[in-house]
């Protein structure tokens, strides 16, 4: 008999190229390679159709995302609001196939009468309203702040629907306690991701590495963090890498005489920054969801050095050098620059991410985990 999956993207997930839709599209290539018919359901308003969804899906839907201040006056989230229509749910309840809603963002429809016999799970990409407050802690714009934190408020509120779903499928251990304490049908499936193998290099590299989208205000806010208090500090080479850096944060990266700004590198750049450098600097002030830019840098690169919120209770301490301070960043980057990258060090990742961390038998755990329930 078929397995089919019907899986709604808050975004259409291809190209992959940054955090949510990276999990979402190795998530749908995995369970195809597990032999699952995937009917996709997007939200399209800021990237083109993507054909290469056709070789994983044996259908992808596309619906245009609504716009506009009347939006922010629903007592819902902006970002579920402008995610309704009326095809939509009309499609999903026209298939009795079960059901992965991919956020908090898309969960209009969870408890949507014509939906009540189906199988429906939740991927939680973050507990949405404590990363929305984070958010408004660090946008400089007074009216982009003010639209985070009331956006926050009525994701805290609107949490609750969760309980709706017959599973929750959290995206790292720390997010998966919260959600099972609060509605006890949490598992956890790690980020999905678009590598099969450790593919780091021994020896050493010849500069500090900074990876990520540089126009999220939780990046800038790293970097402007190591601008000020770890980059002055330091002698040796330094590469910030990423997409759309505002031009404010460009100027201070050009005021540091070691650092070099890689402004949009394509896919195979990036591999290459990772893999070439000799410490991947992970500071985060954001301690929700999982960092797929650690698992790059664990999977491709050498040394990582990262703060609490970015490991805490991800499963991958014993992988990175913890450092909360800038003195403490200072000083693991000038011991680790004194030594090689080992083999020994390339082994102990393979035995906990080629594992615990493998697309394909996550895939399988999220097809158990739908055979197990039952819709309520």
């Amino acid at each position: 008999m078929e397995t089919a999956l019907q899986l709604v993207a808050f975004n259409i997930p291809y190209p992959a190229d940054y955090g949510g839709v990276i999990d979402i599209f190795y998530k749908i290539k995995a369970l195809s390679e597990c032999g699952v018919s995937i009917y996709l359901h997007c939200f399209e308003y800021n990237r083109p159709q993507a054909k290469e969804l056709e070789k994983y899906c044996a259908k992808v839907f596309y619906y245009p995302r609504k716009s506009g201040v009347r939006y922010q006056l629903s007592i819902k989230p902006y970002i579920v609001v402008t995610r309704n229509n009326d095809q939509l749910i009309s499609n999903l309840s026209s298939n009795s196939a079960p059901i992965i809603f991919e956020g908090l963002h898309t969960c209009f429809y969870l408890n949507h009468e014509s939906l009540k016999e189906h199988i429906r799970l939740v991927r939680t990409h973050n507990i949405e309203h404590e990363y929305y407050l984070n958010l408004s802690k660090v946008e400089p714009n007074i009216f982009r702040k003010l639209f985070f934190r009331i956006e926050a408020s009525k994701l805290k509120r609107y949490e609750k629907m969760l309980k709706n779903a017959s599973q929750l499928l959290a995206i790292s251990p720390n997010d998966n306690l919260y959600f099972d304490r609060k509605f006890g049908t949490s598992h956890f499936i790690p980020a999905f991701h678009p590598f099969s193998e450790i593919t780091s290099k021994t020896g050493k590299g010849e500069y500090i590495l900074f990876h990520g989208n540089l126009s999220v205000a939780e990046n800038i806010q790293a970097v402007n963090y190591l601008v000020q208090h770890v980059f002055p500090e330091i002698k040796q080479k330094v590469i910030v890498a990423g997409k759309n850096p505002p031009v404010n944060l460009s100027k201070k990266l050009r005021s540091c005489p070691n650092v070099q700004l890689v402004p949009n590198p394509g896919s195979t750049q990036m591999q290459d920054l990772i893999a070439n450098s000799h410490i991947c600097l992970l500071p985060t002030f954001q301690d929700t969801g999982l960092k797929l830019k650690l698992l790059a840098s664990l999977f491709s690169g050498r040394f990582c050095i990262a703060n609490s919120p970015m490991i805490s209770k991800t499963g991958l301490e014993h992988l990175c050098h913890l450092a909360d301070t800038p003195n403490e960043m200072i000083d693991a980057i000038n011991q680790l620059f004194q030594i090689e990258f080992t083999s020994e060090e390339i082994e102990k990742r393979r035995t906990i991410l080629e594992d615990n961390f493998s697309n394909h038998r996550n895939a399988l755990k999220i097809l158990q985990i739908i055979q197990n329930s039952n819709a309520s």
